[in-house]
């Protein structure tokens, strides 16, 4: 079985080299973007800033999609999909 954690980060990978960038107008820093991870945005004073927030929302995104059990896009052939284990009943 291939390792998740490997699967993960090959997926946020894939949707970080998907990132779009522009510089804000004035100087103010720069705007990156997910097309396709609705919500999944930051805007830093660099563009290197802007890219590691630009992760970490990611990230939580993924997390939150995945705790909500809302499918995530198919990326690069990656299909990442978590089985919830069932509830063990009350006795």
């Amino acid at each position: 079985m291939y390792n998740l954690s490997i699967m993960l980060i090959e997926y946020i990978q894939a949707a970080l080299n998907k990132a779009k960038y522009e510089i804000l107008e004035n100087n103010e820093g720069f705007y990156g973007e997910i097309p396709g991870f609705q919500g999944v945005w930051a805007n830093a004073e660099t563009l290197e800033e802007c890219r590691k927030e630009l992760a970490e929302v990611l990230e939580e995104w993924i997390f939150f999609q995945i705790s909500d059990n809302t499918p995530l896009p198919k990326l690069n052939g990656i299909n990442l999909k978590i089985k919830k284990s069932p509830q063990p009943a009350l006795a």
